[in-house]
């Protein structure tokens, strides 16, 4: 329902007469839950790879009326399951109009409600506020102060109103009062300064504030969402153990743990233009690939695994990926074309920017190590598709690989140029015959036009298990056998 389609209800009297009941937040949710899984719905539409795990410890959570906690490395969908909570709530719920901390009508708490209310009884205006606008976010900075969130007096109002500091009608009140009858999120919570922290104690447990040394007590009727990281625990700050203690659930999130649902997640997220999704082919072999990167970053030498990989890396990764490729599109004259593993070169901004290094990776430099992550996904999506290739071999044993590293043997090898158009970059891996013969072999299914791809990826896997040699030049990749080069060289 639009926001134009709010109840036509416009007085308490009218309100009253309606029969409409009022519910705490945490009611409301609840209930609204339930009729979600009798009808069979979908609590968190599109989150994907938290089906048994994170979702239904969050509807638990829901249900006993718990504030929360969600706790997982960055890119996790902490923030997007806190928002995703909106939808749970009533569509429409009314407020005493002009109130700053959306006072029920049935229930007032702050002074300008209870004073509206008293004087004009039933004919006291009421406004309706549609959930979209029941969400209140602050992200935990050391700067955050007592006032940001709960509040302090002003002084302007107090003059403009002509009012002593003693008078609870100067106070100016924080994010959290504003919040009330909403749902509040502080992400990253371990950065907010421990004496903060220590202000929010009385809000979870009896739900009311106090405002420096005003008497004034507000029972505050709100829906608390923490996000942590791990990482916080230790290097920038924590959650101090009272305020621990006062959070209902704690729940861990997690990575996707299988490619399909990686793939699932990059598709739904990556913002692309329409232009590129119809001129670019993308192969199904090179949407396992990106998203095998990521894999290889979680469980590399080189990356702070405390640190995490983000599930934005593969997402810009891919907006990266089709860049290139357009790029190369607008370069070469053509008006469609099909993703190449050399494309995966222009990926490597995407990466870079997103993990963070130990020592060893920092010694080895960033973008080397982005194209060590590349180079180890190939060789996964590879050893997944094409027979085993075993470090020791005997020299009288056969191998699936023999006549095509005989031709590389034999022959000068191939370059293959980053501007060469589409028929081109198919006509130079034509030339090689054994290679369609392999790849026809143990990837049947696959589309004519994916085979270019398959066909590169074949060369980069031989080469990553050092069968073949790769070398990059100026303006492309050099292909050659891997001791006929040396020899010739002799």
């Amino acid at each position: 329902m639009s926001k134009e389609k709010a109840p036509a209800i416009r007085t308490f009297g009218d309100l009253k007469k309606s029969g409409y009941k009022t519910r705490p937040i945490r009611d409301e949710l609840r209930e609204n839950l339930i009729l979600r899984m009798k009808e069979d719905k979908p609590s968190f539409e599109g989150v994907w790879g938290y089906e048994n795990s994170v979702i239904p410890q969050l509807e638990q959570a829901i249900l006993s009326r718990h504030h929360i906690n969600l706790l997982g490395l960055r890119g996790q969908a902490k923030t997007r399951l806190a928002r995703l909570m909106v939808e749970l709530l009533d569509e429409w719920i009314p407020e005493v109009a002009g109130s700053e901390i959306h006072d029920d009508p049935f229930q007032p708490i702050s002074r300008y409600a209870r004073e509206m209310i008293r004087e004009k009884g039933d004919d006291t205006e009421i406004n309706w506020v549609h959930r979209s606008d029941r969400f209140y976010e602050k992200l935990a900075t050391p700067d955050v102060t007592v006032a940001d969130l709960i509040g302090d007096v002003d002084p302007i109002k107090a003059a403009n109103l002509k009012l002593s500091y003693a008078d609870d009608r100067v106070i100016h009140f924080g994010m959290i009062p504003r919040a009330n009858r909403c749902i509040f999120v502080i992400n990253e919570l371990p950065d907010l300064q421990s004496r903060i922290q220590v202000a929010l104690f009385n809000i979870l447990e009896e739900g009311d504030v106090q405002i420096r040394g005003f008497k004034v007590r507000l029972p505050l009727d709100v829906q608390f969402v923490f996000t942590a990281n791990p990482e916080d625990y230790t290097n920038r700050g924590s959650i101090v153990t009272p305020l621990k203690d006062r959070i209902g659930s704690q729940i861990l999130t997690h990575y996707p743990q299988d490619l399909q649902t990686a793939r699932r997640i990059t598709a739904q997220e990556a913002a692309l233009v329409p232009a590129q999704e119809k001129g670019i082919h993308v192969p199904e072999l090179a949407r396992d690939l990106l998203e095998q990167i990521s894999f290889e970053a979680r469980k590399s030498e080189y990356v702070d695994r405390k640190s995490g990989v983000s599930a934005r890396m593969s997402i810009t990764a891919y907006e990266n990926l089709l860049s290139t490729a357009e790029r190369r599109m607008l370069k070469t004259g053509d008006t469609t074309t099909t993703i190449r593993l050399s494309d995966f070169m222009g990926v490597l901004p995407a990466i870079t920017g997103k993990i963070e290094l130990v020592y060893e990776g920092e010694q080895e430099g960033a973008d080397n190590v982005a194209q060590i992550l590349v180079e180890e996904a190939v060789k996964t999506v590879f050893s997944t598709h094409f027979p085993e290739i075993r470090k020791l071999e005997r020299k009288d044993e056969e191998t699936p690989y023999d006549a095509l590293i005989a031709w590389f043997f034999e022959s000068e090898g191939i370059d293959l140029m980053d501007d060469l158009t589409d028929s081109e970059y198919r006509s130079v891996l034509t030339e090689i015959g054994p290679l369609r013969a392999l790849v026809g072999k143990h990837l049947p299914e696959l589309e004519e036009r994916d085979l270019p791809f398959a066909h590169e990826m074949v060369l980069w896997g031989l080469e990553g298990f050092e069968k073949l040699s790769k070398k990059r030049i100026s303006e492309g990749f050099r292909f050659r056998d891997l001791y006929g080069s040396y020899i010739s060289r002799l």
